[in-house]
């Protein structure tokens, strides 16, 4: 979805767009209670407002009236009004509310099926952007005055030539391997169980980061009283989540994150992902850019991975529009550095952010987990420090793109 998003930023921009993609876009699938879902933060929203794409999303979850905001939203979208903060078993937490932010909602939550559609129907828009699908990648070339990369379409080879090759291919980047670009993985011991689950009270549209002695448990809050648990546990607890039974899931959950929610009614089904926080070195090379997963890989606690990779989509947009009006090569290292320097900051910020959270929550050495929860009183108590924590992880900090102040790319 990061590359489909770059697709459609660059849409319309006079540059050929190829976007080489496995599975055909729009491929048929129905809604179902197990879908998958992306927490989408404030500044994200601006970026897809921006793309023309908001819209075909969503109706009605700007609204700030906490009634309109619990009815089901259109399009598979509900938003984060507010956001739960807590450490299990002892006296820390914290509240985060878009009011006090100054924005409609803090985030929202958003179904990948809903999301791909729109992306999908608006790619289509415009002459300038080629799927290339369903394809394979079987090699990248970057030793001639163009990169050629090799791919089977359809099962029959083809060769493309390029002015520069967007990595958008997720962790663990074919393209990135390819051209021979080491990345640093550093293990969690975590691995996060996701499913969905049906509770007894109403979200309102809450979202709870709770850190328990394992790990963060998260729930999103989704349509139909539904939310998303995003759960990290070791390795051997979150393979026995998955393989014990509904009933006694739902149980070990509701000891963990107790009853703000009620009681657990159902779940769905359960998948585990490990976790681990991929860095690379080198985000360009000549004609070739890293964005997204490919380029960095994050641990889920607050949400922000997909949300860097949409930032990388907005500022490598602008910065390829801007090289073009100015007639300069769009693959050159002169170009790609502006790029590399301009994200520099937000990716290290942003990954160390949620790599401390992560290490400082999964350690219960006593003065630590006092220090910890004074933090989480001061978030809560000191508005200047809950201001900064909000426009951080909105995505609304530092130099911000075009699209990310919701102003149109051309």
């Amino acid at each position: 979805m990061v590359g489909a998003s770059l697709g459609v930023a660059l849409g319309g921009s006079g540059l050929r767009v190829g976007l080489v993609e496995a599975v055909p876009f729009g491929a048929p699938r129905q809604p179902s209670y197990d879908d998958r879902t992306i927490a989408l933060a404030y500044g994200s929203k601006k970026i897809f407002a921006a793309l023309g794409i908001w819209d075909s999303l969503h109706t009605n979850g700007d609204c700030s009236s906490p009634a309109v905001a619990m009815q089901k939203v259109a399009g598979g979208i509900t938003p984060i009004s507010r956001i739960h903060i807590s450490d299990q078993g002892h006296f820390g937490f914290a509240h985060l509310d878009s009011a006090e932010a100054g924005v409609e909602q803090l985030g929202y939550v958003v179904e990948n099926r809903v999301l791909g559609a729109a992306l999908t129907a608006r790619l289509r828009e415009f002459a300038n952007v080629t799927l290339v699908q369903p394809a394979v990648l079987t090699e990248v070339d970057f030793s001639g005055p163009l990169a050629t990369v090799s791919i089977e379409l359809n099962g029959a080879p083809v060769r493309l030539s390029t002015s520069l090759v967007v990595a958008a291919d997720g962790g663990n980047s074919a393209v990135r391997a390819a051209a021979g670009i080491a990345a640093h993985r550093v293990e969690y011991g975590q691995s996060a169980v996701v499913a969905n689950v049906t509770t007894e009270l109403a979200h309102e549209s809450t979202a709870f980061e709770r850190f328990t002695k394992y790990g963060p448990l998260a729930l999103l809050p989704m349509e139909a009283n539904r939310c998303s648990v995003v759960w990290s546990l070791p390795p051997p607890e979150a393979e026995r989540m998955v393989a014990i039974s509904e009933a006694e899931f739902l149980g070990q959950l509701q000891e963990s994150f107790g009853t703000r929610l009620g009681r657990f009614l159902k779940t769905g089904a359960r998948n585990v992902y490990p976790l681990a926080l991929t860095r690379v070195k080198e985000h360009v090379r000549n004609r070739l850019v890293l964005i997204g997963n490919a380029a960095h890989t994050l641990h889920p606690v607050a949400g922000q991975g997909f949300n860097l990779g949409l930032r990388d989509v907005a500022v490598l947009a602008q910065v390829l529009v801007d090289a073009q009006r100015r007639a300069e090569d769009v693959g050159s290292p002169v170009v790609l550095q502006t790029y590399a320097s301009w994200r520099k900051r937000d990716n290290l910020a942003v990954s160390s952010f949620t790599d401390a959270l992560v290490r400082i929550f999964s350690n219960n050495f006593g003065p630590l987990v006092v220090a910890r929860d004074l933090g989480l009183l001061a978030v809560d108590l000191v508005p200047a420090v809950k201001r900064a924590l909000m426009r951080h992880t909105m995505g609304l900090a530092g130099r911000l793109p075009r699209l990310a102040r919701g102003l149109p790319l051309l």
